[in-house]
């Protein structure tokens, strides 16, 4: 059987764990079988806009973008960012209740982010502000914004700086369908064909695998992307989004993810003619 070979271009975010599960790929710790990786490193909301034109053959994008190019790219069953039970929190300076809210500015990390697609779901009327995921803190600290959409490391933070929660969207999600929050995905473009498509993936799986079995190793490369936070707060972010379901979505998974484009096309947030999702068979 000949080697099927292909330069793949990689995009993911300057994030711990995306590092974390691109490590064995980017060190050769692992065989990739005649295909050449490079990677793209650049903020999601970036590679959400460049999913859109199909410009990179893998990316990771938000779920929500996914559902905007789904007529271009498979959707990886490995690589996702799942909260299970939480996910992107919502903040502001002092105690309040979500309705309080409403019509008022909230900063987000971007138009294309699940992060934003979920607070769309939950609280339908503010006015966003859109500001770099990293800034959003600042927004809310310095009044510009009645409250922040706080994604990444700021998840586990945002108490310790003294900012107050209004709600986590992962609890809300949970609470309302029992399923787990897919955030961010992994997908890769149909144009490449079937075997391609399968082999890159199965790679990505086993990149993932050896991190985690790696924890140690992995997590030094994936701290050169942490921002200055502490490496304990590193590992406990990668660990809340490098788990079981990031190895294999499996049904729950894929059943959130169903759910979610149905109530974004409900909400009439996502164009109800778009392609059908298509998975990945890693088999």
């Amino acid at each position: 059987m000949p080697l099927v070979k292909a330069k793949i271009r990689v995009g993911h975010s300057p994030d711990a764990d995306d590092a974390f599960m691109f490590y064995a790929i980017a060190h050769d710790k692992i065989k990739t079988e005649g295909i050449k990786f490079s990677h793209v490193i650049e903020d999601i909301e970036s590679l959400n806009k460049r999913a859109f034109k199909a410009e990179l053959e893998v990316t990771a994008v938000s779920a929500f973008a996914f559902f905007e190019c789904a007529d271009k790219y498979a959707l990886m069953a490995c690589g996702a960012s799942i909260g299970d039970n939480y996910g992107p929190v919502l903040v502001s300076k002092k105690s309040m209740y979500a309705k309080e809210l409403k019509g008022k500015k909230i900063a987000v990390p971007g138009l294309h982010t699940t992060a934003y697609l979920t607070l769309k779901l939950f609280l339908p009327d503010f006015e966003e502000v859109v500001v770099p995921f990293d800034k959003i803190l600042d927004a809310v600290e310095n009044g510009e914004v009645d409250a922040g959409l706080v994604i990444h490391e700021g998840q586990l933070t945002y108490g310790k700086l003294g900012f107050k929660k209004v709600v986590d969207l992962g609890e809300w999600f949970y609470e309302m369908t029992k399923l787990p929050l897919p955030l961010g995905v992994d997908v890769i473009r149909k144009s490449l064909g079937r075997d391609i498509m399968r082999k890159t993936t199965r790679i990505l799986k086993e990149s993932i695998v050896y991190a985690l079995k790696h924890r140690e190793e992995a997590l030094e490369y994936a701290m050169k992307f942490g921002r200055g936070v502490e490496t304990a707060t590193a590992d406990q972010f990668v660990g809340m989004y490098v788990n079981d379901y990031t190895v294999d979505m499996g049904k729950k998974g894929k059943d959130a993810l169903h759910f979610l484009q149905k109530a974004a096309i409900d909400a009439g947030l996502v164009k109800k003619k778009l392609a059908q999702i298509e998975f990945v068979d890693m088999n």
